[in-house]
């Protein structure tokens, strides 16, 4: 019996955890129309790369097609010819739209939470223009992990961004398939896959909380290994009565 190398394990543990989160979420059913938010970074670009290979299997049986928002009035941009080669190379069509806001409208929000409230806008303009029922996003674990910790230390709240979102305002559901696969497994994929780096990276990226709860999760490591294994189950084993 042959072992599987390095590449063909990672390739076999991405699919896996895909499949996984589709079945353990019911995040994609029969006759689904998934629209994906394509940003251009590792994680939509695997995003796309993933859900397109799971098309080719027979169930469950949907169609998806991918979508760039480019902002505008921010430098933000990935090579639109690769990410158009990148979907047709998965049977996934290509949309391209684009958006702005002014930030000095609103001063009580960061530029990037407007920033992601527009693109988000368009994503569900553009899911109902296409008749999509499910927007399928980029969020692997870690981000949901560091959402937690981010809401607990400044918004004084317990919650996250759950693999799967049913929308009271909307038609379209919210959907993360990459929910069970980690950053350190996005960028072997991505080195793997070898994916373009964005032709500009946000001015704005440095100014968020995330790079030091990304270190704080790190230190917790050093005192327990299993620490982010630990914050995932905690958010699944909530007991209300032990609570203040």
């Amino acid at each position: 019996m042959s072992l599987l190398g390095p590449e063909q394990k990672l390739i076999k543990t991405m699919d896996l955890r895909l499949k996984q989160a589709i079945e353990k979420y019911a995040l994609v059913q029969d006759d689904d129309k998934v629209l994906i938010g394509l940003s251009g970074g590792k994680d939509s670009m695997a995003l796309v790369e993933l859900l397109g290979r799971r098309m080719q299997i027979f169930r469950p049986r949907f169609r998806a097609l991918a979508v760039h928002v480019v902002m505008k009035n921010i430098p933000y941009q990935g090579e639109l010819k690769l990410l158009e080669k990148h979907c047709s190379e998965f049977g996934i069509p290509f949309l391209l739209r684009e958006t702005q806001f002014d930030a000095s409208t609103d001063k009580r929000k960061s530029p990037c939470f407007l920033c992601s409230w527009h693109r988000r806008k368009v994503l569900f303009e553009t899911a109902k223009a296409e008749a999509c029922n499910k927007i399928a996003l980029g969020h692997h674990r870690d981000d949901i992990l560091e959402t937690l910790l981010v809401n607990m230390f400044f918004q004084g709240s317990i919650q996250s961004i759950p693999p799967l979102l049913r929308m009271d305002k909307f038609e379209q559901t919210l959907i993360r398939p990459l929910c069970l696969i980690s950053e350190p497994e996005l960028e072997q994929w991505a080195e793997l896959r070898q994916y373009p780096s964005l032709l500009k990276q946000c001015p704005y990226e440095k100014s968020s909380y995330r790079p030091e709860i990304r270190k704080l999760i790190e230190s917790m490591e050093k005192l327990n290994p299993q620490a982010r294994n630990s914050l995932w189950a905690s958010m699944q084993h909530i007991y209300p009565d032990y609570l203040p």
